[in-house]
């Protein structure tokens, strides 16, 4: 018993297969441009109320980081082991708040894991099926075209300001309105809208109705594909 724990310790210690430099280049190079295209897509067909440009330009990033870790981990059995007491000490901060960035994180991963096993047919066949869905859906249903900013509302609590009262007061000045995302505790709420004006008058009157409510309400326009 003690000789076979023995060589399967030297198994462990010694089975490290060589990493061919030109495979490994390849690797990376596909995989960049993978992340790179995935990047593009998401700034044009996401959904997302937060800024996609800037979330997609760590797409590179993350899957060039899992390919790098993968193939660095496939050639020794006794890194992989590691790798999986590493990872249970680690914890993901970053505040996700849409599905939408979790399944684009994922399928970010899912290309490092790919190229980083050599599984090159694959994965390059998977990540052009899931581009071709992405594509179809924007055809089929299209992207909020006719909604153009992101309002965003803070207002406390105690100001006894509800929900339904912010949405009276901003009807009358636009011509859509679609709640998106809602936000609250016993200190503050928070409502994101998607929301189109004809005008910056229409915009400054929306403002001005909403001040009326009460001068600390906060608010926050983000352009989507401009108000002029």
């Amino acid at each position: 018993m003690d000789n076979q724990n023995l060589n399967f310790e030297e198994f462990l210690a010694n089975y490290a297969p060589e990493i061919s430099p030109v495979i490994f280049l390849v690797n990376l190079v596909l995989t960049g441009l993978l992340a790179f295209i995935l990047g593009r897509l998401y700034a044009k067909y996401g959904n997302s109320l937060s800024n996609k440009k800037s979330f997609a330009s760590n797409f590179e990033l993350i899957a060039l980081t899992t390919m790098i870790i993968i193939t660095i981990v496939k050639s020794s059995l006794a890194l992989s082991l590691g790798l999986v007491g590493a990872l249970s000490i680690v914890r993901f901060r970053a505040a996700i708040k849409e599905p939408e960035e979790l399944a684009y994180i994922f399928l970010n991963i899912a290309i490092g894991l790919g190229f980083g096993a050599d599984q090159w047919l694959i994965t390059i066949t998977g990540f052009s099926f899931i581009t071709v869905v992405i594509w179809l859906k924007s055809m089929i249903k299209p992207a909020k075209e006719n909604k153009n900013l992101n309002f965003t509302i803070l207002s406390e609590n105690h100001l006894n300001i509800s929900l339904e009262k912010i949405i009276e007061t901003i009807n009358p000045f636009c011509k859509g309105l679609e709640l998106k995302r809602l936000d609250e505790n016993k200190n503050f709420m928070e409502a994101s809208f998607l929301v189109e004006f004809n005008d910056m008058s229409e915009l400054n009157k929306t403002r001005n109705a909403l001040r009326q409510l009460d001068d600390s309400i906060q608010m926050n326009f983000l352009d989507h594909k401009g108000i002029i």
